[in-house]
């Protein structure tokens, strides 16, 4: 998921909200990948469930961190994205100006949306669909469950407002779906702003 670019901030501050960063294990060094574009197939493809132990899911996750991370505007990343049909994705709305709650950058594998509520329709990018954005409608409060990399300790994500928008948009990838699966048709979808 793409958004208006922020400048850093500090990972250790639990943002507003009150919610506290999300320790994650130690990773491998994170390469950056190239990030695919629609209409690639594996784009579509549901994602296989992962071993979180395995050390190439370890280095999956280092380097869908490290991708997000030199990927202006780029708040979540998911393994679809990167070339691979498997259910891990990255996540980090620190400093983004909608976001209430942030738990700050992490890797979710094996994650679905086990709660769900106050849908509404806000304006969503891709880093996959690079040209459009479009209205989707989501929930913005969400439970959600999953596994992190390195341990496998299971973990439950309790968020809001553009976290769980994020959260959402990414969980789609895994399940081989992107935001212009969800739009209510072509008078949703919006040429997306340059900015020079």
């Amino acid at each position: 998921m793409s958004h208006a670019s922020q400048g850093p901030t500090d990972r250790s501050d639990p943002g507003p909200g009150g919610a506290g960063v999300l320790t994650m294990p130690d990773l491998p060094v994170g390469r950056v990948l190239e990030v695919v574009r629609a209409p690639e197939h594996v784009l579509s493809t549901p994602g296989a469930a992962v071993d979180p132990t395995d050390p190439e899911v370890a280095q999956l996750a280092a380097d869908l961190l490290a991708t997000q991370e030199v990927s202006p505007g780029c708040v979540g990343l998911a393994a679809q994205q990167v070339g691979r049909a498997l259910r891990v994705f990255s996540v980090d709305v620190t400093g983004h100006p909608k976001t209430r709650t942030c738990h700050g950058a992490f890797v979710l594998c094996n994650a679905e949306v086990v709660e769900a509520s106050r849908r509404e329709r806000g304006r969503e990018g891709c880093m996959s669909v690079p040209d459009l954005t479009g209205d989707v409608k989501r929930a913005r409060r969400v439970v959600v469950r999953g596994q992190l990399p390195v341990t496998g300790e299971e973990v439950t994500v309790e968020t809001d407002a553009f976290e769980a928008v994020a959260l959402q948009h990414e969980v789609d990838h895994t399940d081989g779906l992107l935001f212009l699966d969800r739009v209510a048709g072509a008078h949703a979808l919006h040429p997306r702003q340059r900015y020079l």
